[in-house]
């Protein structure tokens, strides 16, 4: 029988067979998955056909874009197909050198062989890897293999020092400007540290810089738009922070998956690893880490559509931050980004998925004001499109389309996918103002900023 429910939410939202499923194809792009839907797609579902998960997934967050508001999977019509959007991940490695060995794989695969496809995992293997982690003991250093060199705490700040400059590189450029010479450096120069004679203390400093590394392979892989492989990298970066029982840097990680996912729009797994998160955190972490954690948590109830959690976590966020001044000298060096502004542009995310236009636009415009562009560059182009997208919902179309193109002008020498991911929502969500003037003119910005980036790589 027809798919009723889908049915009416594309006739309000006006749009055809075709334009549907040509948006869901450009948006599944924009996120690093191949989608073959096509407009018989769309008619098949219309007449009651089944869906799978991953396109149902696209098919809600076009939707809603078109609509200006959040649509929920159940809205769409679809009854069974909600409960898994494989493939399946791999296994949480048993053991530090099983992580290692997996790292090592990892970094030896070039992402761009990688075949893409939709990124989840079933809610039994989030359960087994969370649970693994929250209740794990500390392993202790493996002992490395005889080696003629004595690894000491020299090669551990060489490795802290190139942690630091390719962390500055992807907020400056994007995660795919320095992930494939990242990717060497990590196979040729930190593993084989790991595996050579050090004491306990070079051996802990030393793990801990690995980890580092290993989680911005992660980061950098997931901003150039290669999901699946930044997802495997995360879950075995997290077996690491296992050897010396290092809880904050473990709900970084956790923090980092929970927002990879709230970007797919899983927002169930989104939140449990938020929250498994902060639970892991507590009393181990420093109030900044703490703002950090309920953060994420935030971002996902937000994209959820739950207002009420969503400001509960908000107001903890900004609790933990107040008092994070007062201790930071305690906090790790790789913490040193989570400053006002970054909280800002969080909180400034959560209120515009909310629909709470006049707060969006207020946390965005001090996320821009305050963020320095010399140093996160592509965290500012983030939050001038998070501040078009609120001014555009807030009615102020004029300033939206200014603001987005700012972002866009300024935004040219990153290498990002999830910046073009932004830019691409944005387009989507002016369409219905196609007769304006400055739509038009913004499209061919688009365009030529495309141009330029394709020019520049």
């Amino acid at each position: 029988m027809p798919n009723n429910l889908l049915i009416s939410l594309m006739t309000e939202a006006g749009t055809s067979n075709k334009g549907l499923a040509k948006r869901m194809r450009d948006l599944a792009q924009q996120r690093g998955i191949t989608l073959g839907t096509t407009h018989v797609s769309v008619q098949r579902w219309r007449a009651g056909s089944g869906i799978r998960p991953g396109a149902a997934a696209l098919l809600r967050d076009v939707l809603s874009g078109l609509l200006n508001r959040q649509i929920a999977l159940a809205e769409l019509g679809f009854a069974h197909e909600m409960e898994s959007t494989a493939p399946p991940v791999r296994g949480y490695p048993s053991s530090p050198r099983e992580a290692l060995a997996a790292l090592d794989e990892l970094a030896a695969t070039d992402p761009g062989a990688m075949v893409t496809g939709p990124l989840s995992m079933s809610g039994v293997g989030l359960d087994s890897i969370v649970l693994t982690w929250l209740l794990a003991r500390p392993d202790g250093i493996p002992t490395g293999a005889a080696s003629a060199r004595r690894i000491g705490m020299r090669d551990v700040y060489a490795v802290a020092t190139a942690g630091e400059m390719f962390m500055r590189l992807d907020f400056l450029y994007g995660g795919g400007h320095g992930h494939r010479a990242l990717r060497h450096y990590f196979r040729h120069e930190v593993l084989p540290l790991l595996s050579g004679s050090h004491s306990d203390k070079v051996s802990a400093a030393l793990f801990s810089a690995a980890t580092e590394i290993a989680q911005l392979l992660a980061w950098t892989a997931y901003d150039a738009g290669k999901h699946e492989l930044a997802h495997h990298y995360l879950v075995s970066t997290l077996r690491l922070t296992q050897v010396t029982g290092d809880r904050m840097a473990g709900s970084r990680i956790l923090s980092n998956l929970s927002h990879q996912a709230t970007f797919l729009g899983h927002e169930d797994q989104a939140l449990k690893l938020a929250r498994a998160a902060v639970e892991g955190a507590r009393h181990h972490s420093t109030p900044r880490a703490m703002s950090l954690y309920t953060a994420m948590e935030a971002r996902a109830l937000a994209r959820a559509g739950d207002g009420v959690g969503a400001g509960r976590a908000m107001h903890e966020a900004e609790k933990h931050f107040e008092r994070a001044d007062a201790s930071v000298g305690d906090d790790p060096s790789w913490l040193g980004y989570f400053d006002a502004a970054e909280l800002q542009g969080e909180l400034a995310h959560c209120f515009r998925d909310l629909r709470q236009h006049r707060n969006a636009v207020d946390h965005a415009q001090r996320a821009v004001a305050q963020t320095d562009p010399h140093r996160y560059a592509r965290t500012l182009g983030f939050c001038r499109m998070v501040l078009a997208q609120s001014l555009l919902l807030h009615g102020e179309l004029d300033e939206a389309l200014s603001m987005a193109t700012r972002a866009i002008e300024e935004g040219t020498s990153l290498q990002s996918a999830r910046f073009l991911g932004y830019v691409t929502d944005f387009q989507h969500e002016i369409s219905t103002h196609a007769s304006h003037a400055g739509t038009a003119d913004f499209h061919d910005r688009v365009r030529s900023a495309l141009v330029r980036m394709d020019d520049e790589d």
